[in-house]
């Protein structure tokens, strides 16, 4: 836990409902296990799309659709998500949702790994959403600074480990330590890029938003 407990059930209780068809996924998605981006996150996104106002978005980690949905909500009416996943139990579920949403002209799916795919896009993208698997960040990092818009946005979820990323490896257990120190390789790398700037923060489960310069 990164941040009080009792602060985030708070922020959670001021929180508007979303679309009728993003709370129905939501619930699925719960009651699944399906991992999807959670209520501060949610919150964070819509009014940095607002503020952006991206019109291409490249999604890196789809799950089941909903953070696609989210942003198609949120980005302008001539904007477009090109969203990536791997993991092949998942995809057709995502397409469904994409279909019961309505967002099949304005989000694409992509199937397969997400580096390979990634070399293959020209992009220039606005935003670029990073939620995928958290040990290949640092993999995906000069394709997602490649395919950039300059001003572009990069934002990389779940990036703090539930405050695991501030301890020594040797206090992470052992499945776990590639991914910690890859991850705080991608943070150190983040930072100190001379392309990028970039801010993190403790919010969910930590967030990087990096800017291109």
């Amino acid at each position: 836990m990164i941040v009080d407990e009792r602060m985030i059930s708070y922020l959670h209780s001021l929180e508007r409902k979303n679309s009728e068809i993003l709370e129905k996924i939501e619930e699925e998605a719960l009651a699944s296990y399906v991992p999807i981006i959670r209520k501060e996150m949610q919150s964070f996104l819509k009014v940095l799309l607002l503020i952006k106002k991206p019109v291409r978005i490249l999604e890196v980690g789809t799950a089941v659709g909903f953070s696609a949905i989210l942003m198609s909500e949120y980005m302008p009416e001539n904007g477009h998500i090109t969203t990536i996943e791997k993991y092949e139990k998942r995809i057709p579920i995502a397409r469904e949702n994409f279909r019961r949403a309505g967002k099949e002209n304005c989000i694409t799916l992509m199937e397969g790994d997400a580096l390979e795919l990634m070399k293959e896009l020209s992009g220039p993208y606005d935003l670029i959403f990073m939620d995928a698997a958290k040990g290949q960040y640092i993999n995906y990092m000069p394709e997602a600074i490649r395919l950039l818009s300059e001003e572009g946005v990069l934002v990389s979820d779940n990036v703090l480990q539930d405050g695991d990323i501030i301890e020594s490896r040797f206090a992470v257990e052992r499945r776990n330590r590639t991914i910690h120190s890859r991850m705080r390789e991608y943070l150190y790398e983040l930072k100190h890029d001379e392309r990028l700037e970039t801010a993190i923060i403790p919010l969910g489960d930590g967030v990087a938003v990096s800017r291109k310069l």
